[in-house]
């Protein structure tokens, strides 16, 4: 007790080792002792870190395994991430220490919008070109025409916060938007004034490109030779979302064959570039800028602000507005939640990576049933609320950034997703069963995707079912998910692609209603699985699809 109320009495401390806007720092002051250590080694930070409550950092402090678990031998109880992006910190090494990690998400949105339109500008009227050109003493205005961006389409590619944002500013400007995104309803579109369509089309009809997407393995060179060959001649495109979207090689040779007359990169692959990416760099048509969309006195300042907010909640055990791996529940009811997040964790995101590429995201449907779906269970069954939020957290984490425990709900809704939770009490095949069912929109018709998992013991997750064919696999690393038909001659020509290959197969399960029928392979394998090695997979005579998910 007394240890306890020691604790709550001492003052608490706070180590800033990035600089954080005056205004965060003064909050942070007036709640706590502040040290700020701007240039601490790896190593003075491992010794130091167990004696503050807290740490402020940014981008260039890096928190690695080794640092966190020191400090969770001492008094750390929170880290804030003053900017969204949480590479610098191992994230799963504080949850697992029980170390609160906060960002601020919000705080960029509106300078990234700007430096998008400010760069959509300066690419229509070649404004830098234009500046270096009479700095150095020239007058020549034939050289440096531009175009007007009234009345031209803009195709923006994510309506996500920032997105968003361009799209107002833009329709200020008088262009007219045509977007892509998945996860943005028609209704929701409607609101916006925004017409949304496909891919393929919205590029093809666009005379600038904007990007504000995250890069997962879906978005990787999403623009690539073949979407260049479908834009207009003359495109213009913007890019102030994340390096790898755009393929830079791609983007060159289109710019020099003539099909893109300009690109504006704020992003790259390698930042900085590489010397052998300079040559893209260097092309007079392509304006770059050192990775500046969130850099303004604004954004860092309300970063700051929003850091110190939420160090000092957390601190005083209030509610955190931007909690990235923490939730709020009884500690005995936690531990046996816990197992089964870990489980819906696993189920969203095997969920988002089976939907179809096609068609537009309405539905994500989460049921509980059995022990699970009852009130009656330890406290289980009133909290499956819990376990839907990072259900839904993991689903949308594949497709935007900055989704977390406390956002998840708000961010569905404003993609237009509708999220269900149904409860149970009624036993079909396991005791507790989660299933998730999500509804694709495409051409009229619903397409409907299904996987559910339960525990098998206390801590044994397994995934039981998908699309209604009964499997049991382990759901963990890579996995490839078949769909063909029960003939002969369809299972072992795909492990004798795999063994060709050089890829170990962990596991494999089949299901099927019938013989002879339509049936479903799960096959874990140890590492990654080339596009190359499941296209060859997919020539497999009765293979219908063939889908490969990270775990």
């Amino acid at each position: 007790m007394d240890t306890i109320r020691d604790e709550m009495e001492r003052p608490k401390r706070v180590i800033v080792t990035d600089n954080i806007s005056e205004e965060g720092i003064k909050k942070l002051r007036e709640f706590a002792v502040v040290d700020i250590e701007l240039e601490l080694s790896k190593a003075d930070l491992k010794e130091r870190i167990a004696d503050y409550d807290a740490i402020a950092i940014r981008s260039g402090t890096r928190l690695t395994t080794e640092i966190i678990e020191a400090g969770s031998t001492g008094r750390l109880k929170v880290i804030g991430r003053a900017g969204v992006g949480l590479d610098n910190i191992a994230v799963e090494t504080a949850t697992d220490k029980g170390i609160l990690v906060v960002n601020a998400p919000d705080a960029n949105t509106i300078s990234v919008a700007e430096h998008t339109i400010a760069l959509l500008l300066s690419l229509s009227r070649k404004i830098p070109a234009a500046n270096l050109s009479l700095k150095s003493g020239d007058w020549n205005r034939k050289e440096y025409k531009g175009v007007e961006v009234n009345g031209k389409v803009l195709c923006i590619i994510g309506l996500g916060r920032v997105g968003s944002e361009v799209a107002k500013r833009a329709k200020g400007l008088g262009m007219k938007i045509i977007a892509y995104d998945p996860f943005i309803s028609v209704d929701k579109a409607k609101e916006l004034g925004i017409t949304l369509a496909s891919l393929n089309k919205s590029i093809q009809a666009a005379d600038f490109i904007t990007i504000h997407t995250p890069l997962t393995k879906d978005t990787l060179n999403l623009i690539s030779t073949k979407e260049f060959a479908m834009m207009k001649d003359g495109v213009r495109l913007i890019n102030c979302a994340r390096g790898g979207i755009v393929d830079e090689k791609a983007l060159k040779d289109a710019i020099k064959g003539g099909k893109v007359a300009g690109a504006a990169l704020d992003v790259f692959v390698h930042e900085p570039p590489l010397p052998e990416e300079r040559d893209l760099l260097e092309l007079a048509e392509v304006i770059v800028t050192p990775h500046l969309g969130a850099y303004t006195t604004e954004a860092q300042d309300a970063a700051g602000v929003e850091i110190a907010d939420d160090l000092i909640a957390a601190l005083q055990n209030k509610t955190v507005r931007n909690s990235v791996n923490m939730f709020y529940v009884e500690e005995e009811i936690m531990e046996t939640i816990k197992p089964y997040l870990e489980l819906g964790k696993k189920l969203g995101l095997l969920a988002a990576q089976l939907i179809p590429n096609s068609g537009r995201f309405e539905l994500l449907e989460i049921s509980y049933e059995g022990e699970l779906g009852s009130a009656n269970t330890g406290g289980i069954g009133e909290n499956t609320r819990i376990i839907t939020r990072a259900i839904l957290k993991s689903f949308l984490s594949l497709f935007t950034d900055g989704v977390n425990y406390v956002n998840a709900d708000a961010i569905a809704r404003k993609f237009g997703i509708k999220v269900m939770e149904r409860n149970t009490e009624e036993i079909e095949d396991f005791s507790s069963l989660i299933s998730i069912r999500t509804v694709t929109r495409a051409d009229g018709e619903e397409k409907v995707k299904r996987v559910a998992g339960t525990l098998f013991g206390k801590y044994d997750p397994r995934i039981v079912k998908i699309d209604g064919y009964r499997v049991d696999a382990v759901p963990s690393g890579y996995m490839l998910i078949c769909s063909f038909l029960d003939k002969p001659r369809v299972i072992g020509p795909v492990c004798t692609i795999l063994g060709d290959r050089g890829i170990n197969i962990a596991g494999m399960q089949v299901g099927r209603e019938e013989v002879g029928g339509e049936a479903v392979m799960v096959i874990n394998v140890d590492g990654m699985v080339s596009e190359g090695c499941i296209d060859e997979i997919k020539e497999v005579e009765n293979i219908a699809d063939v889908t490969l998910v990270k775990l």
